[in-house]
């Protein structure tokens, strides 16, 4: 049987009790022992097949790991042990870019990370994954079809810039940032890309931009962003996220 792991975040907490209940099918809670630790996961099944779930801000209680802290080694070995056809990456951003205003959902096509910290499973012996096509074509086009029905337009080739958080971008830092060719930035695809190259598994990279980047709010570059807004608008996208799931589920099926 088809299955799918979405390794997601900012917005997205909800996701998987919200495809449960449309469904109609209880959701199953696991964990998955890894070499950095217990990762917590949920598992819808359909008709279709299984979906994944795993929040890669778990911790231990109530207060959700920051970005810099996150130990992405553990969530996509976690991934990799589900045995899915293809894994998801939902990421929240900051655009850019005019045509990606807050509330749409745009095609990641690539990365452009130039964090400090490498990340990688091969510490003990030089090991190069490729990195030239680090997203599945095929299964961009199904999710770009399936976002069509809902936005009015669908951002493809979007270039995800990775930086390290918590905090928010400056301007200064965006501005840079664009004119190395990002058209968002966000602070998880990077490090989860990096990685998922090494597995030999299919990755997908869905971009939601939750807000406008520092100083590119129009008619107000001057406006601060907030995290509980940003949250909001994030959660605003589940429902357009479970239709490019389903659609991905019934062309594996």
């Amino acid at each position: 049987m088809a299955r799918i792991a979405v390794l997601c975040g900012t917005g997205m907490s909800a996701l998987a009790d919200e495809m449960s209940d449309s469904v109609n099918i209880g959701i199953s809670r696991v964990k998955v022992d890894t070499d950095w630790g217990s990762v917590p996961s949920s598992i819808v099944s359909t008709d279709s097949g299984d979906i994944v779930f795993i929040d890669r801000h778990h911790s231990e209680g109530d207060l959700r790991t920051p970005p810099h802290k996150i130990e992405h080694r553990a969530n996509v070995q976690a991934v990799v042990k589900c045995s899915p056809d293809i894994v998801m990456s939902i990421n929240s951003v900051g655009s850019m870019i005019d045509n990606f205003e807050p509330g749409t959902i745009g095609i990641s096509s690539d990365v452009l990370d130039l964090a400090v910290r490498p990340w990688s499973f091969h510490d003990s012996d030089a090991t190069h994954a490729d990195r030239t096509s680090p997203f599945d074509v095929d299964a961009s086009q199904i999710c770009k079809n399936a976002l069509a029905s809902t936005q009015k337009y669908v951002p493809q080739n979007l270039i995800v810039a990775q930086c390290v958080g918590p905090q928010f971008e400056s301007p200064a830092e965006i501005d840079a940032l664009e004119k190395l060719g990002a058209h968002a930035v966000g602070m998880t695809l990077g490090p989860e890309s990096r990685l998922m190259s090494e597995t030999g598994i299919r990755h997908i990279a869905l971009a939601c931009s939750s807000n406008w980047a520092a100083g590119r709010e129009p008619g107000d570059p001057s406006a601060k962003i907030d995290h509980h807004a940003v949250d909001s608008m994030a959660s605003s996208m589940r429902g357009s996220i479970s239709s490019c799931l389903m659609e991905i589920l019934r062309s594996i099926d």
